[in-house]
């Protein structure tokens, strides 16, 4: 039962950290209701991300483009702690 729980609640932080990248841009015109979501996932993913963007340098994967590795990063460590319990 508390492995589904940690599960769930992983999910929910895999979603809310692809949300809170596609919508990070907006944040500003985003409505009231969505707003607190978002700021509720920003408290959460800003500390972390901040750690890892300063262990984790953006990877440039063209001229002028590069790819933040923090999120994929955080990503890889969730899907990770996701995998653990199946063993």
């Amino acid at each position: 039962m508390l492995y589904f729980i940690i599960w769930i609640l992983l999910n929910i932080l895999i979603v809310g950290l692809f949300l809170y990248s596609k919508l990070l841009p907006y944040k500003d015109r985003l409505d009231q209701r969505y707003k607190s979501t978002f700021d509720f996932f920003s408290k959460i993913f800003n500390p972390v991300l901040n750690f890892l963007r300063g262990v984790f340098k953006p990877t440039k994967v063209g001229s002028g483009l590069s790819v933040d590795m923090s999120q994929i990063v955080l990503l890889i460590v969730l899907l990770l702690l996701m995998g653990i319990g199946r063993f």
